[in-house]
This record gives structure tokens, C-alpha cells and sequence, in this order.
């Protein structure tokens, strides 16, 4: 099958994970991503760990988010290799870089720069707080950005601190808003034949994935989120039974639903609680309480049993064990292998979507620091 995206080519000026995650999106549709990267070090995510994990000299999660890449090694303030490079753009379909802002401007490579080059460049940045403002020049890290974009104040419970997503969601969430700007700006570039640039930030990413929330609270007197008192509450705003519950040896999740009709199918008294609708929000945690009495009498099995045979949406807690061992997992088979070419192998995630009705792999694992100079100087007749 061909992917959609073949035939372009990517230039990738990104290190950590919201440039280079939108890279991996591009290359996993088709597109051939170069990473350019500084000769000895490269991409300092090379050596930035989750749970102190490498595969030889680079780290696990920099083989997570670069695998399907190439790499050409380029000190930008060498004047031979920066006029490599500068040759490389004017041959290239799109340039992404997340360096701060005034960065390339020295360099010589800004967007009105890489225009001269290639008139027809897609130009796509990240940076942690914009190109200007006040916070121009802090550092665009995740927990940071989760932080101050009110973030960590919706998970947890009510008598919790700040309690941050435990994943990198904001850069995450930036890297598929790269993504989406850049394949806009395909269709742009293909209607005018014109460069286009393309700017995201973290913490508007991080904004916009709380547009629901933050929504409610510019329309709702700006009343902050109350978080539960009870623990496994899932929604500062949602009312009961949307929720986690401890059962007599696992958990299960209740999302929406009509409360009297569940607690009269698991036999919950919630009158002291609930007279009218209105009180599943004004008497949220009284009545998570009182569902969580009545859910710890009985397993996981025997509530999901009954629950379900009334089609109300529920579902087990599972951990990754438990997850990854479902055959909904392994039927959508999101898990692929890597091959590492040394007759060893990883396995990691695919991207999620299907073209065509096909899944789309890809076994390349990610590239050692300037191991395609010579075969991409030949191709694009560098010198």
C-alpha cells in the first residue's frame, strides 16, 4: 500500500518529544524524516531515560519516539556543514524545529531565511510559550507547562496537592497539533504553491486539551473545579456516578448514567442523597460514598455482570498486565517489533489509525547519530 505521505521529505531540527513526536507521525504515514543533529551528542533525548532504560548508548524512549527516522549529523555553526544543510532545505517539503526563539535567527535558518532557499517550505516550530511575550525565554518542559496551565488541579481528590498526568501529555498533545498544522499546510501549499508557517506551543496544547473544563469555567462565574473528597472520583465536574470504585478485590469505572436505575440494579439505597436529578451534582460525594459501601460487598466480576446485562457503561480497572493480556489488544494489534539490525529487536506501539482499511507498521528502529550523511549527501548531491 502506499502511504499518504510518501515522496515527502521532513528535515527534523527537534529534540525531546513534541517536535520529534510529530516527526514520528509523518514518518509512520509515509513521509521520509531526517533528523539533523548535532555531530557527537545528537538529540539530547539520546540520553534522557524513563526508568533508566537504554539500548546500548541512546535510551529507550528515544528509540520510542524516533524509530522510522533517518539521521544526518550537521554542526549548525560550522559554516560548511550549515551550507550542507541550507542545500538539504532547498530540497526538502517541510522544516520543524523547537529551539527557542531567536535561536535560528542567529543561524541564519528563521523562516524569511528558509524562504530564499525554498519558496515552497513548510515551516512548523514549537516552543514552550510562543515567539514573544514575557515568558519568550523560559524553558517549555511538560510538568512545567502542566503546572501552570491549571492542569494539575483536575486529577486527584480534593484534599490532594497538585497531582500532574503521569505521562508527558502536553507534549504529546503539541506533537499531534504539529502534526495536524503541518498536513493544513499541505493543502495550502498545494492550492498556492506558496510557503507556509506553521506555530504551536505547549502551553496552548495544554490549553486546548482542557477546552472542555476551561470552558465551563469562563461561562460558570469563574468558580474553580472542585475535585471530589472521595478517592477515585474521574471528573472535577461530572456528577455521580461518574467515578472509580473499589470492589471486594479489584476496581471498576461507572461513566454516565441514570443513577436510580444503577443503584436500584445493584440494590443501593441512595434516598438519603438523591430526590431529583439536580442532586447526582449538588450531592456528588455522599453518593459516591454511599455506591462505594454497596461496591465493595461483591468482585469486579459479579458487578460487571450484572451492570452490563443493562447496558450500563462500565468497565474493569486494568493494569498493563492486565490490558495488554485482552484480546481487544492484541485483535488491533497495536503492538509492533523493531528490528535493532543486530539481530535483536523492541517492541513498541504503532501509529493509531488505519488508510485504506490497513494498518500501518514500520520496523525501522531509530537511526545511530549521522548514519545517513553519506548516503544523503549522494542522493541530494551535497557538497
Amino acid at each position: 500500500m502506499r502511504k499518504p505521505l510518501e515522496g515527502i521529505v521532513v528535515l527534523e531540527f527537534c529534540q525531546f518529544l513534541a517536535g520529534p513526536s510529530a516527526g514520528l507521525k509523518l514518518a509512520d504515514l509515509g513521509a521520509r524524516v531526517i533528523k539533523i543533529e548535532r555531530p557527537g551528542k545528537g538529540d539530547a533525548c539520546r540520553q534522557l531515560a524513563i526508568k533508566n532504560l537504554f539500548i546500548e548508548e541512546d535510551s529507550l524512549l528515544f528509540h520510542t519516539i524516533n524509530r522510522n527516522k533517518e539521521s544526518y549529523a550537521a554542526d549548525l555553526k560550522n559554516p560548511e556543514d550549515l551550507k550542507l544543510i541550507q542545500q538539504l532545505i532547498a530540497k526538502a517539503d517541510i522544516m520543524t524545529h523547537n529551539f527557542r526563539p531567536g535561536v535560528m535567527e542567529k543561524i541564519g535558518l528563521d523562516y524569511p531565511a528558509v524562504q530564499t532557499l525554498n519558496p515552497k517550505i513548510i515551516y512548523a516550530t514549537v516552543t514552550g510559550y510562543g515567539n514573544e511575550g514575557p515568558w519568550v525565554n523560559k524553558p517549555g518542559q511538560d510538568l512545567l507547562i502542566q503546572s501552570v496551565s491549571g492542569m494539575s488541579y483536575l486529577t486527584g481528590s480534593k484534599e490532594d496537592g497538585p497531582v500532574p498526568f503521569g505521562l508527558s501529555v502536553t507534549d504529546i498533545m503539541c506533537g499531534n497539533h504539529l502534526t495536524q498544522g503541518i498536513i493544513a499546510a499541505l493543502i495550502k501549499r498545494a492550492k498556492t504553491n506558496k510557503s507556509v508557517l506553521v506555530e504551536v506551543s505547549l502551553l496552548e496544547s495544554a490549553l486546548d486539551v482542557q477546552f472542555e473544563v476551561l470552558t465551563t469555567y469562563l461561562n460558570d462565574g469563574g468558580q474553580l473545579p472542585e475535585r471530589s473528597a472521595v478517592k477515585g472520583s474521574a471528573h472535577a465536574y461530572l456528577s455521580a456516578p461518574y467515578s472509580t470504585y473499589e470492589t471486594s478485590e479489584g476496581y471498576i469505572a461507572l461513566a454516565m448514567g441514570d443513577l436510580k436505575t444503577i443503584a436500584e440494579l445493584i440494590g443501593c439505597d441512595i434516598s438519603p442523597a438523591y430526590t431529583n436529578p439536580a442532586d447526582s451534582f449538588e450531592n456528588r460525594d455522599e453518593l459516591l460514598l454511599l455506591l462505594g459501601q454497596k461496591f465493595r460487598e461483591n468482585t469486579s466480576q459479579h458487578w460487571l455482570g450484572l451492570l452490563e446485562s443493562k447496558d450500563i457503561w462500565c468497565a474493569p480497572v486494568l493494569d498493563y498486565k492486565a490490558a495488554t493480556d485482552l484480546d481487544v489488544f492484541k485483535n488491533m494489534e497495536i503492538r509492533q517489533q523493531l528490528d535493532l539490525g543486530n539481530g535483536s529487536s523492541l517492541y513498541t506501539t504503532r501509529i493509531p489509525m488505519q488508510i485504506d482499511g490497513q494498518k500501518l507498521f514500520a520496523r525501522k528502529a531509530a537511526p545511530k547519530i549521522g548514519a545517513d550523511n553519506d548516503r544523503i549527501n549522494l542522493e541530494f548531491e551535497l557538497k
